[in-house]
């Protein structure tokens, strides 16, 4: 019984000697874990925003509905999708002659797509530093993978705009 009160009494001294070093290390460390909880917290709020974002402009307004004002919302004005097409060279497609293609569409009853002809996407990586980020897309059409997507986004005036792509065809 002696030795464990003496082993008591030591453990109390010594932290009353070293209690500010002790303190400040234990605050350091509360600090770190409160900045640290709030770098993830932010990382998931943006991956969240921008993951709306393309779920609203990209799958919705400009692959399943053919609607301008989703599209307008969530691409910039500059948008450019980069392809290769059979013959191995590089073309570009800008937002604006997809916009066109689109309200054509819309006339000839294409868009705005039947339930069950609905491209649907998932988004299984999304990878953000400051204003810039890149998210992986999956492109489905009635459940086979046909394009994965890897789009570039800029958080702009408050808002993530996608502002180019660039895609793989699957071939099955």
């Amino acid at each position: 019984i002696y030795f464990r009160y003496t082993k008591i009494i030591l453990i109390l001294f010594t932290f009353y000697l070293f209690k500010d070093q002790i303190m400040k290390k234990i605050l350091s460390i509360a600090l770190i874990l409160i900045v640290g909880i709030g770098a993830v917290y932010s990382q998931d709020k943006e991956k969240d925003a921008i993951k709306k974002t393309i779920l609203s402009a990209y799958q919705d307004g400009l692959l399943n509905e053919g609607d301008s004002k989703k599209v307008d919302a969530g691409f910039h004005p500059d948008f450019e999708m980069l392809g290769v097409n059979k013959d191995g060279e590089m073309y570009r497609y800008h937002i604006k002659d997809w916009k066109a293609s689109n309200e054509q569409k819309v006339k000839d009853g294409k868009l705005p797509k039947k339930k069950g002809d609905k491209v649907k996407i998932k988004i299984p990586m999304v990878d953000v530093t400051g204003i810039a980020a890149v998210a992986k897309i999956e492109f489905y059409v009635k459940d086979k993978m046909v394009f994965v997507d890897y789009q570039s986004l800029y958080k702009l005036d408050g808002k993530w705009q996608i502002v180019a792509n660039i895609y793989h065809t699957v071939k099955n």
